[in-house]
């Protein structure tokens, strides 16, 4: 059965997102809005690698359930850079890439969500189908936060 290997690449994919959110909400901090719900939807994305990583036991897994609340050592460091630089060009652009990077990211990780629900339809498994239909519907969510963002932000950095 190749469900546990949707289920470990998901898994894989959640915990990335939640890390790279946390990074774009520390790179960002002057972007009051980008900061905070950056930092929001991380969390989603973290309880999701804690309820796959208990859903991969039953396909033989091994999956960490952690995800670290920071983006690491550099938070600060990143933070206080996107204080001191503001909206400059430079970091409007920087934070255009950094929302096209999430975007796409969501978008994958969306696809994802829906093979490991058609994977658990196939193999009867009610409750990876119920976890499935449960954070699907949050991953569609982000990508519309990132949609959002991106179509806010763009005209004006590219038409600075």
């Amino acid at each position: 059965m190749k469900v546990g290997l949707a289920v470990r690449e998901l898994h894989r994919a959640e915990k990335s997102l939640a890390r790279d959110l946390l990074k774009v909400a520390d790179r960002h901090h002057a972007e009051h809005e980008i900061h905070h719900v950056a930092r929001d939807i991380a969390q989603w994305s973290r309880e999701h690698v804690r309820l796959l990583a208990q859903a991969g036991e039953k396909y033989g897994l091994s999956l960490d359930d952690d995800v670290p609340h920071t983006s690491g050592p550099l938070a600060p460091l990143r933070a206080k850079l996107s204080d001191v630089t503001g909206r400059l060009a430079p970091p409007g652009l920087l934070l255009l890439a950094d929302l096209r990077r999430l975007h796409r990211k969501v978008a994958g990780l969306s696809v994802d969500w829906e093979l490991v629900a058609q994977g658990a339809q196939a193999v009867k498994d009610t409750e990876l189908l119920e976890l499935a239909q449960k954070c699907h519907p949050q991953s569609l969510r982000q990508l519309t936060w990132t949609n959002a963002m991106l179509k806010v932000h763009s005209p004006q950095i590219l038409a600075s």
